[in-house]
């Protein structure tokens, strides 16, 4: 069973930048697929950022050359450093760990899916404000 906590969420003008962190612990040498996802009221939940095990990245369009998803193996820990932000980024941001990832015969890859089905660890959340 892998435990997620996350940090850094609060408030912010539009325009600034925020991390966020994301502490792993218990069984991380299962985690093959990491991702941050982010609700917002009376919205439903929206991929962000996807990690895989080799730590290629993959990002959802509306976040795209604003955020950046990375991860420190030594301290397990995954980070999303957030610019640019805007007041639409206002939600709750969630971090997801899972083992699930698939292969591609094609190029002979893993890669992961931007599925929340597929991650079976959660963090709490941190919330994130953005003001105009």
């Amino acid at each position: 069973e892998v435990e997620l906590v996350e940090f850094g969420g609060g408030p912010v003008q539009s325009g600034g930048s925020l991390r966020l962190s994301c502490a792993a612990s218990g069984d991380t040498a299962s985690i093959r697929c990491m991702g941050w996802f982010r609700q917002a009221p009376g919205k439903e939940r929206e991929w962000v950022a996807l990690l895989d095990r080799s730590s290629n990245t993959n990002y959802a369009i509306s976040v795209k050359g604003r955020f950046a998803t990375s991860r420190d193996n030594a301290k397990n820990t995954l980070y999303l450093q957030m610019n640019s932000l805007k007041p639409e980024d206002t939600a709750m941001y969630y971090c997801a760990a899972g083992s699930k990832e698939y292969y591609s015969d094609d190029s002979g890859i893993y890669y992961c899916v931007a599925n929340p089905s597929d991650f079976s660890s959660w963090g709490q959340g941190t919330q994130v404000t953005v003001s105009s």
